[in-house]
């Protein structure tokens, strides 16, 4: 009786203690039942991570966290990467993932923006690279080379998808990740169509960068498509309004006008037969099936409709086309557009 006396206290000591360790290593740290992310680089300290996490993590969470950081020799072992502190995961868990690097991806959506300098800030602006590190590698001829590009077909890498990337993914990482989707998206149905048409895929994107940069409507984009491939067959230059503002590099041009059409460049699709020698923007998937799933007509022409609805008025004579033009012209003046 006398020794079952002395147990029961010393039970409800250890019950205390394990409820004590429980609470601080496995209890949820995560302030306000959110998930959140921490980003360490290459400077930080166990000093500025504590900063971080405090912000983070709840106290008890926190004073647990820091405890075991310490008696784990966390310091010297700080990996960069970016990781989750999710509700339900605690200080021990916590610290494991950040000392094996265990990290979190993130879903990196690869925008279709008109210039490599416009993609390179925007993906210098989600990941750890530096912008002005990926730009170099996107206009070093001996990078584009290396998968089979140049510098003004490299964009041609890029589908503009999601994908699952760590945080602190190289830039030649990023390029040869992009180098696999790449060809995965091609393989097969694509691939068959792009070699029906004559087309690489780099024509194919490049008039898909056409394509879009002259309707946002899906649904009239297969038509679009199938006019300058019209054009293309009749070996007629595609005068495409979009290349001429890619040419002068000033994409708000709400009207061209002859003076605009005389620049100088490869990309001026008035003064050059053919495609221009790469997109004038990463091209939609939308838009890259769009002319592997061309319509059939025999328009030639095409402008905008005068009620500003985005969408198009096609003609199969030039004739055809001046009145649309001019009914567009003269909606454009009555708005005031210059």
């Amino acid at each position: 009786m006398t020794s079952k006396r002395y147990w029961i206290p010393i039970l409800i000591c250890l019950a205390i203690v394990a409820g004590t360790a429980y609470f601080y290593l496995f209890a949820s740290l995560a302030k306000d039942g959110k998930t959140y992310y921490i980003y360490i680089d290459a400077d930080d300290n166990i000093d500025s991570i504590n900063a971080r996490l405090d912000t983070m993590t709840t106290s008890s969470g926190m004073a647990a966290f820091s405890m075991l950081a310490r008696h784990n020799g966390y310091e010297r072992n700080i990996i960069p990467g970016r990781y989750a502190v999710k509700p339900g995961m605690g200080a021990l868990r916590l610290l494991r993932n950040l000392k094996n690097g265990a990290q979190t991806p993130l879903h990196l959506t690869i925008p279709s923006v008109r210039t490599t300098d416009k993609l390179a800030a925007v993906l210098g602006s989600k990941l750890q690279i530096d912008s002005l590190e990926l730009m170099k590698e996107l206009s070093d001829p001996a990078t584009c080379a290396r998968y089979g590009l140049d510098t003004l077909t490299i964009a041609c890498l890029f589908i503009p998808n999601t994908y699952d990337v760590y945080w602190t993914i190289s830039a030649r990482e990023l390029l040869d990740r992009m180098q696999k989707e790449s060809r995965a998206f091609w393989k097969g149905d694509r691939q068959s169509k792009a070699k029906a048409m004559g087309m690489t895929e780099v024509q194919v994107m490049t008039l898909a960068s056409i394509v879009d940069e002259e309707t946002a409507n899906d649904a009239e984009k297969p038509m679009v498509a199938q006019m300058y491939l019209n054009r293309l067959r009749e070996d007629m230059p595609l005068q495409a309004d979009p290349t001429v503002k890619f040419a002068l590099k000033q994409f708000d041009l709400k009207r061209i006008y002859n003076v605009h059409l005389s620049v100088n460049s490869p990309f001026n699709t008035y003064r050059n037969k053919g495609l221009p020698p790469g997109p004038i923007r990463i091209p939609s998937v939308s838009g890259i099936d769009a002319v592997l799933n061309h319509a059939h007509h025999d328009y030639l022409y095409m402008c905008a409709k005068e009620d500003f609805s985005g969408t198009h008025n096609f003609a199969k004579t030039y004739e055809e086309h001046l009145l649309n033009a001019k009914r567009y012209s003269e909606a454009l003046n009555k708005r005031g557009i210059k």
